[in-house]
């Protein structure tokens, strides 16, 4: 009597799912496009068809891409690492729902996964300035790229936007270093491995990046970079070109190869409009803050000063994270 009741039931229950139009082909859900499902003006508070995964959101460069995203109606899943607390505030650069957060580890294809198993786009801004014991340039810039581009094209990803370096090469020219910049080197092989897992990924080759809680204006204005009130650089910066880009140009040219589907496979190299001198700009910078004339800026050729490599190779000695403004032999290299 049971039996026949249950068979009954769920007779009805399939009646009624037929009669309204629900849909139980769990192979049609998935076939769906996040950009079928487009609705609004494609403001904040509209969605726009992109679910995008930013890897490195919680940097300087990925702060600003998640918030340019946000704006326009993306929705947002940020991979994080350590206390969930610290990404907390980029909860506000979408609308209500629209951004959600993900533990992950860059050593683990599982959890990589499933923080880009939903999305179309993906975006890498991993970046390491300096070796840890926990994590080289290697680990970081080729192995984890190669993870996230490996992980990325099984998902089914469309779009893979990989952030590298402006002067990117496998053999790096050196000047400070005997081998040249490793920093370089790395950023270079890391392209590799992202177009030979990602053949149709997107590459941005951004320079100085300049804006708030940079490591461009800062550095150089720190008081640890200077020799008291002397300024040691190499050639006295006489020979070394800058064409620094604002942070948010960057991030707009990102967003906008998120939505266009001709940029695939082509490498962008993210510059400033105007090309200077590192001695001009420096010069510049102490001429703002009024540091120029009467209060002894002077610059000079850091090959003459031994005391000043002698801070630099011990300032990363002498801290356990986070090397005092970023000084240190790899930064002066590059």
């Amino acid at each position: 009597m049971r039996s026949q009741q249950l068979f009954r039931t769920t007779q009805l229950y399939s009646r009624y799912h037929s009669c309204c139009g629900y849909s139980t082909d769990v192979q049609a859900l998935k076939r769906t496009s996040p950009s079928d499902l487009k609705r609004g003006t494609g403001g904040r508070s509209s969605f726009n068809g992109i679910v995008a995964t930013i890897f490195g959101a919680t940097g300087f460069l990925g702060r600003y891409v998640a918030n340019r995203l946000g704006k326009i109606g993306s929705q947002l899943v940020i991979p994080y690492r350590g206390d969930a607390y610290e990404v907390l505030r980029l909860k506000l650069v979408g609308d209500l729902g629209q951004v959600l957060f993900q533990p992950y580890h860059l050593a683990d294809e599982k959890s990589i996964y499933k923080c880009l198993k939903y999305s179309n786009v993906v975006i890498n801004l991993v970046g390491r300035d300096w070796e840890t014991k926990n994590f080289t340039f290697k680990d970081v810039h080729v192995d984890g790229a190669r993870r996230i581009a490996k992980v990325a094209k099984q998902a089914g990803v469309e779009t893979l936007i990989h952030v590298s370096s402006l002067n990117a090469h496998p053999t790096p020219e050196p000047y400070m270093l005997k081998d040249g910049s490793k920093w370089l080197a790395s950023k270079y092989e890391g392209e590799a491995a992202v177009l030979d897992e990602f053949p149709d990924a997107i590459v941005f080759r951004p320079s100085d990046i300049y804006g708030q809680e940079d490591r461009f204006l800062r550095y150089y204005s720190s008081v640890w970079r200077h020799n008291l009130k002397w300024m040691p650089l190499y050639q006295k910066g006489e020979t070394t070109e800058k064409q620094p880009v604002f942070v948010s140009d960057v991030a707009a040219g990102i967003a906008a190869a998120c939505r266009d589907r001709n940029c695939s496979g082509k490498i962008y190299q993210a510059v400033g409009p105007n090309r200077y001198l590192l001695s001009e700009l420096v010069d510049w910078f102490h001429r703002l803050t009024r540091k120029a004339n009467k209060w002894g800026y002077f610059r000079y050729d850091i090959k003459y000063d031994p005391f000043f490599q002698a801070r630099v190779s011990l300032m990363p000695l002498l801290t356990l994270g986070h090397p005092i403004a970023d000084l240190h032999w790899e930064r002066v290299e590059r």
